[in-house]
């Protein structure tokens, strides 16, 4: 957390997909693949299904044409009503298979997508979170990956199904009668022209719809995240306001894509129904005048049915493969961002083999830094912290002490300068590594939604439930379990709302504690706690700073000035540095904070 805005702006199932390494170009059918590979062998399966039904659903007008025929001679029906009624169960049957499986394997092509986007998103850099509204990522996670569903269900395995079906439809109608295919074959292929131009522009609004519903997700999710402040700040007619006009965009654009799908139906009807009256008319003059039979003409008709139908199928299926392949696009720009191991480096040098003794634990060399497009935060930034020490950052708000713990835990990279741990460049160790070293307690103490030991084991997954109750001791926080029937399983609210301020902090600190890491850096670590508090936290600094090194950022110098060293930052620069007595006889501005907090 920074000190203030002055300081910058912000296989199976469970396979996942490898990430674009650069900027993603426009999705195109190859982007589905990936989604796909783990579910090869059960979209082979469904395809042979496919076959088979296609050649059932075929085979049934010239069955019907055949008892038609028998009818008409006089000749018995036993075995062609035997064969039709075998033919179209066996159809229903392959047909409900067929579904199942696509269904299933749609399921499982939403839960890879989504698995893949949420790990990536975790991996993130932090800057990338400083530019982006979370609300957006959660919609791409949530609404843009239901869109896979329906390319799987009712796109890829459909259109190959409805070309097979149009092939096979074709070929038969031939040698029914060839001139009543000629017929419907001009009229569907203009529809069919038609609907695909329609098709092609659904793709724009179907992303532009998709975005529409980001906007409006981030909206929500910023108003509910901030409703208390946006109840006492009496902002809620303003934020309702806001968040209508998300969902009148988001609105706008759906009645733009259903303007679309609307016009597929009827420019596929319209042709069909061109095809039938026409096959209808022409078709019951041959019969009449003996040039054409009825089984045939009632055949061909079947043969139409099964021609046109698929084929306005397909150029559904083709409308939903680009709605897919535009929240690809969405996705793409998530999944072509660099993780934040992505200049990740092991160290050649194993880490226990540095010298420890007289080397800082940590050391700034020279250290600038600027958060994207921003002015500098901090200025040739240079000290050392000692193995064992308790080490106080103190300064004016904005002065950029939050950014050197940013920096310290690798959540972003120096201008220039380097940060070195145990004697190494922070920049040749893994960001794991290093992090699993140090415990990090955050300005606003944040916690997360679950229970009181959920929190607590975040950072000590191995941890007893007697390791929790002592180290909730070791902070004054006892309390918050025994005063629950649940005990340690007590909820704690959505990001800790069922807790006060003071408790979230003490939380967050029991947190850090329970980590047993070299480094400890807390930022604002009595920002939120009565004196009481304060002195009980003081404590338990004292108690740990006797076993670890600690880092501290502070604006009340009361919580650090028995350290042993105190740093001053001012405009991003080390003004002085010392004990708390040394800087009150050298540094005007450390003296003039300690007169306004009546140290002095």
């Amino acid at each position: 957390m920074r000190d203030d805005t002055a300081e910058g702006g912000a296989g199976s199932p469970a396979t996942t997909v490898p990430a674009p390494a650069t900027t993603p170009e426009k999705a195109g059918l190859r982007d589905l693949w990936p989604y796909l590979r783990p579910f090869k062998r059960p979209l082979v399966l469904v395809a042979v299904i496919s076959l088979v039904a296609t050649a059932l659903a075929l085979v049934q007008p010239l069955t019907l044409q055949s008892l038609i025929a028998r009818v008409s001679a006089s000749q018995p029906l036993a075995t062609a009503l035997w064969l039709l009624v075998f033919v179209t169960i066996a159809g229903a049957l392959f047909s409900a298979w067929q579904s199942y499986l696509l269904q299933k394997t749609s399921e499982g092509v939403v839960l890879g997508a989504r698995r893949s986007l949420v790990s990536h998103l975790l991996r993130l850099p932090v800057a990338e979170y400083d530019a982006r509204r979370i609300g957006d990522l959660i919609s791409r996670v949530g609404a843009d990956t239901t869109l896979l569903r329906s390319v799987v269900n009712s796109g890829i395995v459909n259109v190959v199904s409805s070309v097979l079906t149009f092939i096979g439809a074709i070929a038969l109608m031939i040698y029914v009668d060839a001139v009543l295919l000629a017929i419907t074959l001009t009229a569907v292929l203009i529809g069919t022209a038609a609907a695909i131009f329609v098709a092609r522009a659904m793709r724009k609004a179907s992303r532009a719809a998709q975005a529409s519903v980001g906007e409006m997700t981030a909206s929500v999710e910023r108003a509910l995240g901030g409703i208390r402040t946006i109840r006492a700040a009496g902002a809620t007619e303003r934020e309702d306001d806001r968040v209508a006009a998300a969902a009148e965009a988001a609105y706008r654009a759906g009645v733009q894509m259903a303007r679309l799908q609307a016009l597929l139906q009827p420019i596929m009807w319209l042709a069909i129904q061109t095809a039938f009256i026409v096959v209808i008319g022409y078709g019951g003059y041959r019969v009449a005048t003996g040039a054409m039979e009825l089984a045939s003409l009632v055949a061909f008709l079947l043969y139409m049915f099964m021609l046109v139908m698929p084929l306005g199928g397909a150029i559904q299926a083709i409308a939903m493969i680009q709605s897919g392949l535009a929240a690809i696009d969405r996705m793409k720009e998530v999944l072509g961002l660099p993780t934040e191991s992505a200049d990740e480096a092991i160290p050649a040098t194993p880490l226990a083999a540095v010298p420890g003794g007289a080397t800082p634990l940590l050391e700034f060399d020279r250290v600038s830094f600027s958060y994207a497009d921003g002015p500098p935060v901090l200025r040739e930034v240079s000290f050392a912290v000692a193995r064992g020490s308790r080490t106080a950052i103190v300064g004016p708000s904005g002065a950029g002490k939050s950014s050197i713990l940013s920096l310290t835990e690798r959540f972003y990279t120096p201008t220039a300068g380097r940060i070195l741990f145990d004697g190494v460049d922070v920049r040749e160790m893994a960001r794991t590594a290093l992090r699993a070293r140090m415990a990090y307690v955050e300005q606003a103490a944040p916690a997360l939604a679950g229970s009181i030991a959920d929190n607590l084991r975040l950072g000590a997954p191995d941890a007893t439930d007697a390791d929790l109750h002592a180290v909730l001791a070791e902070v004054g926080l006892s309390d918050i379990a025994e005063r629950s029937p649940l005990g340690l399983a007590a909820p704690i609210g959505d990001e800790g709302i069922l807790l006060s301020g003071g408790q979230r902090q003490r939380l967050a600190w029991a947190r850090a504690l329970l980590t047993r890491s070299e480094l400890l850096l807390l930022d604002e670590p009595t920002a939120s706690v009565d004196s009481r508090t304060e002195q009980v936290l003081q404590e338990a600094l004292r108690r740990t700073a006797a076993t670890r090194t600690v880092l501290v950022v502070a604006h009340r110098l009361a919580t650090v000035a028995d350290s042993d060293r105190i740093i001053v930052l001012d405009g991003g620069r080390v003004a002085a540095t010392g004990t708390h007595e040394g800087l009150l006889e050298t540094s005007p501005l450390y003296r003039e904070l300690a007169r306004h907090q009546l140290l002095v």
